[in-house]
């Protein structure tokens, strides 16, 4: 396992506010990005991902002006999804300054703008998040656009899709769990690493550091949440957050 453990926390901005929905529904205002982007540079984070959960179903596109406003505030890498829909998208975005484009449903509809990225910015900037959730029969569906549209393929099938298409990594994200705090499908994540030879990056259900272990256990070259660090306490009150660096290390053990 890697001496720098990836633990990335996932902020989702809809309308350029910061969100959490629980299992991609019902949005509960959490308050600025960009102050918790300046947050997270005090904590130390080594890498962040912004993902405007909106953009493609309200077919608003990318939202420039915030990435412009988060890559000028952030001290770390970021990844930025939502409303990518072309090479020229991805371009721009990298252009601002963001070093990975994460791709959601672009990556269902339309997969040779996966491949065209990936020629054009390199395996290593271009990103497929794929978004899982439970068949009653066994196994799980993919979704696109936000887990309103079924993409008629297992996460398995989209993750080796996406490595064959030139992506560099994977997001695994449980809908059933997101936002939940029941800890990550660890199945899920299995399934999907077992498929690619890319890295797999965890997301969906985290609520504390044991979580972030399991997924590491599972296969997963990281471990990515959202709701973790910007709530806290039973009543899961607002507050941005994140393990000191002594706590990230140890989940290289």
């Amino acid at each position: 396992m890697s001496l720098f453990p990836r633990l990335i926390p996932v902020l989702l901005v809809s309308d350029g506010y910061l969100v959490k929905p629980v299992r991609f529904q019902g949005d509960t205002y959490i308050g600025d990005p960009i102050n918790a982007v300046r947050i997270f540079n005090e904590k130390q984070v080594d890498e962040l991902v912004i993902c405007d959960i909106d953009a493609t179903p309200k077919r608003t596109g990318v939202n420039f002006q915030l990435i412009e406003e988060i890559a000028n505030e952030a001290f770390m890498p970021v990844g930025y999804g939502g409303g990518v829909a072309s090479v020229d998208d991805a371009r721009r975005i990298t252009g601002i300054g963001i070093e990975k484009v994460i791709l959601n449903s672009a990556a269902v509809t339309e997969p040779d703008v996966v491949r065209g990225i990936s020629d054009a910015l390199g395996a290593s900037s271009t990103v497929v998040s794929i978004d899982a959730k439970k068949r009653l029969t066994g196994g799980w569906e993919t979704y696109s656009e936000r887990g309103s549209r079924k993409a008629g393929m297992t996460p398995a099938d989209a993750a080796r899709r996406a490595q064959d298409l030139g992506a560099g990594e994977v997001i695994a994200s449980s809908i059933d769990r997101e936002g939940t705090f029941s800890g990550y499908d660890t199945k899920l994540i299995q399934t999907v690493t077992s498929a690619v030879s890319i890295p797999v990056i965890a997301l969906g259900g985290a609520r504390d550091m044991s979580d972030f272990h399991q997924a590491l256990a599972a296969g997963a070259s990281g471990a990515a949440a959202g709701s973790t660090f910007v709530m806290t306490g039973k009543h899961h009150a607002v507050l941005i957050n994140y393990p000191a660096p002594s706590e990230v290390r140890t989940l290289a053990s």
